[in-house]
């Protein structure tokens, strides 16, 4: 199996990096990720300390790849399966001022800076609260930041958008399929900011972020496009959406799903917006990056 160093990383999802790796659909590749924060929050140098002395990252968010895969064309959907997930031994979560889903007004005032260190063992978070009690979390890992290059210019890797990028969906884990659009030649996938565990909406910012081994299986449909990420799991199929406004995520997301079931399982439109007032579920994902990002979810039962 090939694999993907993480000691070469980006900051940016762009047509423009040489891929690390070649690959053929149906492939499986090892990918190697730094957690978000780039390894630099740790026991012995939290959050607050770095802010202190001025040793903050540059940049945050790297990302591993890109990989290119063969025959994949402008015009191609990338099929990324998601093999297996294994997370660091150590998790990190922080406050950063003036940054998270809740900042003033909402809790009145910007938190200070606050740093917490997860040790995870035997697939349990332990996470320590200020009281002096650990929180015990089971590891639901998830790949935060994944996406094809998009077309002409470089997008950061902490936006997301059609090409995917920082979408922060923990629907995108071990045994789900994620559709991605092809914008360039070879498809270009980057993929990185490995969370052991996140709630919905990722309300402060961050998840227990960690490092991983990420074990990818790719493949191409030829000829057949996507607008927007979509993710098949045994039992849903959901399609993803971001946006400046969490209302337009929304029904972007929605109508995305709409689009889906009439095109591809043959539902009347107007009978697929009506099951879907119905049966369908939406999961925010995050509110905290450049643009929200909404899931739209229908049970395969109903297909």
């Amino acid at each position: 199996m090939k694999r993907v160093s993480s000691n070469i990383v980006h900051y940016t999802l762009s047509p423009f990096h040489k891929p690390v790796v070649k690959v053929d659909p149906g492939e499986s590749i090892m990918v190697e990720t730094i957690d978000a924060l780039c390894g630099a929050v740790t026991e012995e140098s939290p959050l607050e300390k770095l802010l202190e002395e001025g040793r903050l990252p540059d940049y945050f968010n790297p990302v591993s790849g890109p990989i290119y895969v063969k025959t994949a064309r402008p015009g191609d959907t990338l099929v990324v399966e998601i093999i297996d997930i294994k997370i660091g031994a150590r998790g990190v979560t922080i406050n950063f001022p003036g940054f998270g889903g809740l900042t003033a007004p909402y809790l009145q005032e910007n938190l200070p800076p606050k740093t917490k260190i997860s040790q995870i063992e035997n697939g349990i978070i332990h996470f320590p609260t200020e009281n002096g009690r650990t929180i015990k979390i089971p590891v639901q890992p998830l790949i935060g930041t994944i996406g094809t290059a998009p077309p002409i210019e470089a997008q950061l890797s902490t936006k997301p958008d059609k090409h995917g990028g920082n979408m922060d969906c923990s629907d995108i884990t071990i045994g789900n399929k994620l559709y991605l659009p092809v914008f360039v030649d070879g498809a270009l996938l980057y993929l990185g900011d490995a969370h052991a565990v996140q709630g919905d909406c990722e309300i402060c910012g961050v998840a227990v972020e960690t490092s991983s081994e990420t074990i990818v299986k790719v493949d191409v449909v030829h000829g057949k496009s996507v607008n927007w990420p979509r993710i098949e799991t045994p039992n849903e199929i959901m399609t993803i959406c971001s946006s400046a406004s969490l209302e337009h995520a929304t029904k972007l997301a929605f109508t995305e799903l709409i689009f889906w079931l009439n095109k591809h399982y043959e539902f009347d439109r107007m009978d697929a917006y009506l099951l879907c007032s119905q049966v369908a579920k939406a999961r925010i994902c995050q509110i905290v990056n450049e643009r929200y990002t909404v899931a739209a979810k229908f049970p395969k039962k109903y297909l």
